[in-house]
């Protein structure tokens, strides 16, 4: 009996991938691959030369008897293009068909953009939510925002470039404008993470397009207590703070980030507040002359 092994690839960066993972793939007596063509790049470069056999969306159910009947003889690597297989890849069906069948199921951890992005994207990772794939379509996609436009931990996304603003458009309609970070090419020549307001980041993607794998990671909802926040409690409290001593640029951060309004508008509401009551202390002083 074999043991099925899930080996984790690089995203990206080839000195990402770990010694374990390249001594499981060159004893492997088969590799499953969802691309042969891009696993082979892969092993090629570390000389080494498993066999393959394709095993991707479309046919990952006729191929489960061939996989099981190599278990059988011996161990088995699964991968996908990059990352860690059966994470939004094909993967579920079969290791739940190894168990079943009394293989063990073995994973070999490694990359993996959701969580690569997720640590690095500068919101709370104490929980998240992952959802996969947006869908591609507008009005699902919202169906799928609203779903989870209540949970308070962080949320996690997948998405494509070329749907990239559309998402973002629908994300702060649907969710608000929530801090977000968006990171694409991770570990590659071309990494960027860009961090802020969901408007903030649609206005840099209208400006310059997207390339690139994207990972979303998105600020989840806020504590019912922090979302009774109106008008008038915003303006209060940032005055407060002013009264303190604080600018009015630090007060609005702050405030921003307690009461999940955007920082432009408490900004806004910040210095519009200021200025009656700086023109009235003027005024006192004048009097005062």
């Amino acid at each position: 009996m074999g043991t099925l092994y899930l080996v984790a690839t690089p995203i990206g960066n080839l000195e990402d991938v770990s010694a374990r993972a390249l001594r499981v793939l060159g004893e492997a007596s088969l590799v499953a691959a969802e691309d042969t063509r891009e696993t082979r790049k892969l092993l090629s470069h570390f000389d080494l030369h498993p066999p393959l056999l394709a095993y991707h969306e479309h046919n990952k159910l006729t191929r489960l008897e061939a996989v099981l009947a190599a278990l059988a003889r011996a161990d088995v690597a699964l991968v996908s293009d990059a990352g860690t297989p059966g994470l939004n890849d094909p993967g579920f069906e079969l290791v739940r068909a190894a168990l079943a069948a009394g293989h063990t199921v073995t994973p070999v951890p490694g990359p993996s953009a959701p969580i690569a992005a997720l640590v690095a994207s500068g919101l709370p990772t104490d929980r998240f939510f992952y959802m996969g794939y947006l869908e591609r379509r507008a009005a699902a996609r919202r169906t799928q925002l609203a779903a989870v436009a209540a949970i308070e931990a962080t949320l996690v996304a997948l998405e494509a470039p070329h749907r990239l603003l559309a998402a973002l458009g629908d994300i702060r309609d649907v969710l608000g404008d929530r801090r977000m970070a968006v990171a694409r090419e991770l570990t590659k020549l071309h990494e960027e993470i860009l961090r802020g307001r969901v408007s903030e980041v649609l206005a840099h993607f209208a400006r310059q397009a997207p390339r690139g794998e994207v990972t979303l990671v998105i600020a989840g909802a806020l504590p019912a207590a922090a979302a009774a926040w109106d008008e008038s409690r915003v303006r209060r409290e940032v005055q407060a703070r002013m009264d303190a001593g604080e600018t009015a640029t630090h007060a609005a951060a702050e405030v921003a980030e307690v009461s999940g309004w955007a920082r432009r508008t408490v900004y806004r509401l910040a210095t519009t507040e200021a200025r009656p009551r700086a023109g009235k202390r003027t005024a006192r002083a004048q009097e005062g002359k």
